[in-house]
């Protein structure tokens, strides 16, 4: 079977990542530094030798894959299915004020209670079973490519898991698998059975912008 590189690639830092707040499925548009990750990120996976890209189609997304698709002249192909999760009434809120309006959802979602459904929201196997489905159709419409795929940080977590055969049926709570604004996860799929990890939350090509804090950025 064909080898098909999979590189999943976190959105620029956006206007609610910078105030701390709770994205969602909100229209948060990228940053000033979020703009300058994304042209530092297109300028690296140029050289990927990419031939296809999806996107989330929330504002943050479209926007960090657009630099790469104006390089490489190829279409964004965009789909709901890799939106973040919904936070519901925790959309646009911060940390702090989530926290202290609704408690609940609050704890569920941060210690990765994957059945909890947020108040007007979704659960994280909601998010898992979408973005995971439209993943194997993805890789089973491009055997042998290179895909990049510009999604959000919790559906990169919860599709990273599930790649890793770290999440079952029986599994209600998950560790965190952080990647930063323009952070890259890169595979190599084989097939269903047979996944390779290159790399989790690649940052060495947004040194330049980020420096020592490349890592940190959430």
């Amino acid at each position: 079977m064909p080898i098909t590189k999979l590189f999943l690639i976190r959105h620029g830092q956006s206007a609610g990542n910078a105030e701390g707040r709770f994205g969602g499925h909100g229209p948060t548009p990228l940053s000033e530094r979020g703009r300058c990750q994304a042209n530092a990120t297109a300028d690296a996976m140029a050289k990927e030798g990419i031939s296809a890209i999806f996107s989330s189609d929330l504002d943050r997304a479209v926007q960090t894959a657009e630099p790469l698709s104006e390089l490489l002249k190829i279409p964004i192909l965009t789909t709901k299915a890799f939106r973040e999760r919904h936070v519901g009434v925790l959309e646009g809120l911060t940390f702090d004020e989530s926290k202290a309006q609704y408690p609940k959802d609050y704890f569920a979602l941060v210690n990765r209670e994957i059945h909890h459904v947020i108040t007007g929201g979704e659960s994280y196997r909601h998010l898992l079973r979408r973005a995971t489905g439209e993943l194997w159709e993805i890789l089973r419409n491009h055997q042998g490519q290179r895909i990049a795929i510009f999604s959000h940080t919790g559906a990169i977590c919860f599709m990273t898991l599930h790649l890793m055969g770290a999440i079952h049926r029986s599994t209600k709570r998950t560790p965190w698998l952080v990647t930063s604004n323009c952070g890259v996860n890169r595979f190599e799929i084989r097939g269903r059975n047979n996944i390779r990890v290159n790399a989790l939350n690649d940052t060495r090509h947004l040194a330049e912008i980020t420096g020592n804090d490349a890592f940190a950025a959430r």
